[in-house]
């Protein structure tokens, strides 16, 4: 059985700050990329799970991120019954706050999967 939630917070390029909420044994990390005023683009890991996944994940699994200092508030919910889904990317604008519509992407990705003991 799939455990609760559990929450996480991280850091952009710039320390802007995030609270991430997700499902233990489904989520590995997210990372954020943000347009640098270079032209180029800046990616950092904002999260990473400490723990490794100890149940099978459920067929629906969330993830949330929120920064209060961004006005970013969203969350992912993926029906994935046969667990295929790797990586979920999310692109956004930040609504209001230092940042006020400057693009910001977010990858999602999935821990392994447990390997079965044969």
């Amino acid at each position: 059985m799939a455990r609760h939630n559990r929450e996480g917070a991280g850091e952009d390029q710039l320390g802007r700050t995030y609270v991430v909420t997700y499902q233990p044994d489904w989520f590995y990390q997210v990372k954020v990329t943000r347009d640098l005023e270079s032209g180029r683009q800046s990616t950092k890991t904002l999260f990473r799970n400490p723990e490794s996944p100890q149940a099978e994940p459920g067929a629906r699994v969330r993830t949330r991120i929120d920064s209060e200092e961004l006005g970013i508030e969203f969350e992912i919910t993926i029906e994935d019954p046969r667990g295929i889904v790797r990586r979920v990317t999310v692109e956004t604008v930040a609504p209001e706050g230092p940042d006020e519509n400057q693009n910001l992407g977010f990858t999602v990705t999935r821990a392994r999967p447990r390997r079965s003991v044969r």
